[in-house]
């Protein structure tokens, strides 16, 4: 059953189903997603909590045996399967169709993914997750949308804004929802609940760090070297999480790399993929740079930098993000 993220709450009113699949190029929807099917289940008594996460190494028989196994204390549990790649493998796939025939009693999965190629859907474990589950696919909000989507973010804080105010938010988070989500709630930190006006707003983003990842990302893409080496200073002196940093960049080179690997031209591909027209300067920028081939080495150094975060492999990764950005502005 197919479940959009903005129908979860009424969802989740009837009963809590016994696997959710979340997948999504949208990582602030994927992610409350996984939050409000989790709180739910905290509600009713879903105490203990597994969380697994899968790469080349891992062991799909864990999931099996997570499945399979009683609860030291007789507490229902929270399993978690985190699929960032959205390719599970062929092992993968036939632990995915067995455990979704067979779910275990005292507990629910939530499987979280990055966006699903084409080619998934019509596979036998994402039909089988289909039909025995709940499947939470989460879009991108185009631009037309995000006024919109903003309007619901400051009202679920209590706040109401101008259309200018909304429409100034719009623009400076150019679809990303996540940027969105911060700006929010910094302006509901700085003034409380209450009607917003534009010189509020405008105040509050001009006062956001002298450093952001977008301002990394761009200064990247334009091919700026000295600037980025120093914005990536800049971020790790004010703290920003690395995590927020790969994401940002693995993000715009994974759709990079699509354009490059593209059988159209880079603007009919841009067309296609809804690139936000003021950015399609920056990209044909850094496509003239770069060929696929490099497009592909630059998504591998995300994957890397990303077990490093993790722990799974050795390295420091604020060198790696370095190396990673200033690679894309040579």
């Amino acid at each position: 059953m197919k479940v959009r993220p903005d129908q979860i709450e009424r969802h989740l009113k009837n009963q809590l189903a016994a696997i959710y699949f979340i997948c999504g190029d949208e990582p602030l929807q994927v992610m409350e997603s996984a939050d409000r099917i989790r709180a739910e289940a905290r509600k009713q008594n879903y105490t203990e909590r597994e969380v697994m996460d899968v790469d080349a190494q891992f062991d799909w028989n864990l999931l099996l045996d997570a499945g399979n196994s009683l609860s030291l204390f007789a507490e229902k549990r929270i399993l978690e399967l985190r699929l960032p790649t959205g390719k599970p493998g062929k092992v993968g796939s036939k632990v995915l169709q067995e455990y979704a025939q067979r779910p275990a009693d005292d507990a629910i999965l939530i499987i979280s993914s990055g966006k699903l190629e084409s080619s998934s859907k019509n596979t036998k474990w994402f039909k089988t997750l289909d039909q025995q589950g709940v499947v939470i696919q989460c879009w991108p909000v185009n631009a037309d949308q995000l006024p919109q989507w903003i309007n619901q973010r400051l009202q679920s804080k209590g706040l109401t804004a101008d259309n200018d105010a909304v429409q100034l938010l719009a623009d400076r988070v150019e679809g990303n929802l996540l940027a969105a989500a911060q700006e929010v709630d910094k302006l509901f930190l700085l003034y409380g609940a209450g009607k917003l006006n534009f010189e509020q707003t405008a105040s509050a983003v001009a006062n956001s760090s002298r450093y952001n990842i977008y301002d990394l990302v761009d200064t990247a893409l334009a091919g700026n070297v000295t600037r980025t080496s120093r914005i990536i200073g800049g971020l790790k002196n004010e703290g920003v999480e690395p995590v927020l940093m790969l994401w940002a960049l693995s993000r715009e080179v994974r759709m990079i790399a699509k354009i490059s690997e593209a059988n159209v031209s880079p603007d009919a591909a841009m067309a296609k993929l809804r690139v936000w027209e003021n950015r399609k300067a920056l990209i044909r920028k850094a496509l003239s740079r770069h060929r696929a081939p490099r497009w592909k080495l630059f998504l591998k150094r995300c994957a890397k930098i990303d077990k490093v975060i993790k722990g799974v492999e050795p390295g420091r990764a604020w060198d790696e993000l370095l190396m990673l950005s200033t690679q894309i502005a040579q």
